[in-house]
């Protein structure tokens, strides 16, 4: 059997460069991988990116890889992989890590307001006309408590902003009849476990992970194990 070609799709406020730790434990256990800049996280992007629009590129990306595809999509981008899964030719599988996964009608936003609890996180998001912004110390210590000092520095030195319009985008895409796997992070400090536990329900295997938000910086040999397995 053809080993499939994982794409990793970041979440907001974030770029290729979050997989760079993981895609090294990737390549130690045989795997080939794609990374990509979501439109809608990018200084400088257009504000009316949203969701449609990063699920575009996704699919793009997903569809250049000859054999099969497996989407990997952390926090937002579980919307952004789900709305793109119908594009995507030889698709294999989604695998969500701490992610909305929104029904068809639902926005990121709406789907994370499921289940009613204030994150670390949220008092770190600061509107900015079109844009969200971050407090940057705030939205470090919610994304990366569990990284090493180092570690998390030269993380929030890279996060950028993130455009209003792609949380406000309503999933349009159907199911797709492939296996959905989550990564569900029990120290989450911006997604809540409790959310996550709701929207991993629809699921195939839900697998818990005593991480923080990020566990492809703080756990990334455990999270390559899982998604290898």
């Amino acid at each position: 059997m053809t080993k499939p070609v994982y794409v990793l799709v970041h979440g907001a406020w974030g770029g290729a460069w979050c997989w760079e730790k993981f895609t090294e434990d990737l390549e130690s256990r045989g795997a080939s991988w794609r990374t990509l800049d979501l439109p809608s996280s990018q200084v400088g992007t257009d504000p009316q990116s949203d969701l449609a629009v990063d699920a575009k590129v996704v699919a793009d990306v997903a569809n250049e890889v000859e054999g099969p595809v497996v989407l990997v999509g952390h926090s937002y981008a579980g919307s952004v992989i789900t709305q793109a899964a119908p594009q995507v030719r030889e698709l294999e599988g989604l695998f969500f890590i701490a992610a909305t996964v929104p029904e068809i009608g639902q926005s990121h936003s709406d789907n994370a307001r499921e289940v009613r609890v204030r994150t670390a996180m949220d008092d770190a998001i600061h509107l900015d006309g079109a844009l969200l912004t971050l407090d940057l110390d705030a939205a470090a210590m919610a994304l990366y408590q569990d990284c090493t000092p180092e570690l998390r520095e030269w993380a929030k030195a890279r996060l950028s902003v993130q455009t209003l319009a792609s949380f406000r985008g309503a999933r349009t895409a159907q199911d797709v009849d492939v296996a959905k796997r989550y990564v569900l992070c029990t120290r989450d400090h911006a997604l809540d476990a409790s959310l996550q536990e709701a929207v991993s329900k629809g699921c195939d295997e839900v697998e818990r992970l005593e991480s923080d938000h990020s566990p492809f910086l703080s756990h990334s040999g455990q999270l390559a194990e899982i998604l290898i397995g």
